[in-house]
């Protein structure tokens, strides 16, 4: 571990150099790319560092053990620094973990409304204003790309795009069924009911990430409905894209002009298309590994939001939360951190670095 610890710092201290070449400052693109880098393997330095700090005081202080005078002052001193030492041990294995290929990508989200009918649309709506509310924390860009909407105020479905710093690392254990649990506003006797959501998060696709050929898609244009006023309804504004190889199709209308609803299309096919190809290696990279970490099968229940009783519960890591009602304010955050180190514990335990 400590001879890759090793050839990162050299790395970082090599860009370090090249950055102070006028160069590489001249070409800013090139600039770019070094910064990024170096900023990069900056976090794993600074922890290496600071290892090898606690390192060299376990070591004095070990030293000071055989002087009577000093025994007590050196016991003391390995009581603190010892713990430490293990604690960012264990820190250098995680920045050691390989990146995800996604970490700093945006992430298309698309919600759908499932069973339970117009209480499922409410749903809809409220868990993507919770979403809009954490990406507020986190100054995040949110872009609606489509919508429809349900007769009782609520979503049928809506997909937006977010954009902003590690937005995949935070957003991605959203994928699933979200199922929730209440009296509805209709319910008259009181009876609790229970509806689900579909939620999918997709790492945003380049289009280095996945070639679209042309004659592979077809391209329908209609009036668009819905919000927007009556230029929407009377132009051939709204774009159908329908890609045939896979016959996924994705639809835009939130825009007035056709071309912008085309780009926005793209994106979401891209994506769609990324996530695809994504899983294909999944599973085969899966049959060889002794272990998968986070399936990420979206047919599988993992959330309930039970309004009674103020409670979620995030089921794949038996988690229970009693202030439901702070977490659809947006307090997402406690949740999400769990998911993140209950995934790295899983990683560590059969990728940790030797």
């Amino acid at each position: 571990m400590f001879d890759r610890l090793d050839q990162i710092e050299s790395r970082y201290e090599d860009l370090a150099r090249q950055l102070s070449d006028p160069g590489i400052v001249s070409d800013q693109e090139n600039f770019r790319k070094v910064a990024k880098a170096h900023r990069d393997l900056e976090p794993t330095v600074e922890k290496l560092r600071e290892y090898r700090k606690l390192r060299s005081g376990v070591d004095d202080a070990k030293a000071m053990l055989s002087d009577p005078d000093m025994r007590d002052m050196a016991e003391a001193e390995l009581s603190e620094l010892e713990p430490q030492l293990s604690i960012v041990e264990e820190e250098l294995k995680v920045l050691l973990l390989p990146k995800d290929p996604n970490a700093d990508k945006n992430v298309i989200v698309e919600l759908r409304a499932g069973t339970g009918g117009d209480e499922a649309s409410l749903f809809v709506a409220e868990v993507f204003r919770m979403y809009l509310r954490f990406a507020e924390q986190h100054k995040w860009k949110v872009e609606i790309l489509s919508q429809t909407d349900s007769d009782v105020g609520g979503l049928k479905d809506i997909t937006a795009i977010f954009e902003g710093d590690r937005v995949y690392p935070q957003m991605k254990y959203e994928s699933g069924v979200h199922r929730v649990q209440r009296v509805p506003a209709t319910e008259t006797q009181g009876r609790v009911h229970t509806s689900a959501i579909t939620v999918a998060v997709l790492p945003e696709a380049e289009e280095v990430d996945i070639k679209i050929e042309a004659k592979d898609l077809r391209v329908d244009t209609f009036c668009s409905s819905g919000p927007g006023g009556q230029s929407v309804n009377t132009t051939y504004s709204a774009i159908r894209i329908t890609h045939l190889p896979t016959n996924t199709v994705v639809s835009c209308q939130d825009e007035k002009s056709q071309i912008k609803n085309r780009e926005k299309a793209m994106r979401v096919l891209r994506s769609r298309l990324y996530e695809v190809e994504a899983e294909r290696i999944h599973q085969l990279q899966a049959k060889d590994r002794k272990a998968q970490i986070g399936s990420g099968d979206r047919s599988e229940k993992i959330r309930t939001y039970n309004f009674p009783q103020n409670r979620l519960t995030d089921h794949r890591i038996g988690l229970t939360n009693h202030q439901l009602n702070m977490v659809m304010e947006g307090m997402l955050q406690p949740t999400i951190d769990a998911l993140i180190a209950h995934e790295t514990a899983e990683r560590l335990k059969v990728e940790s670095p030797a």
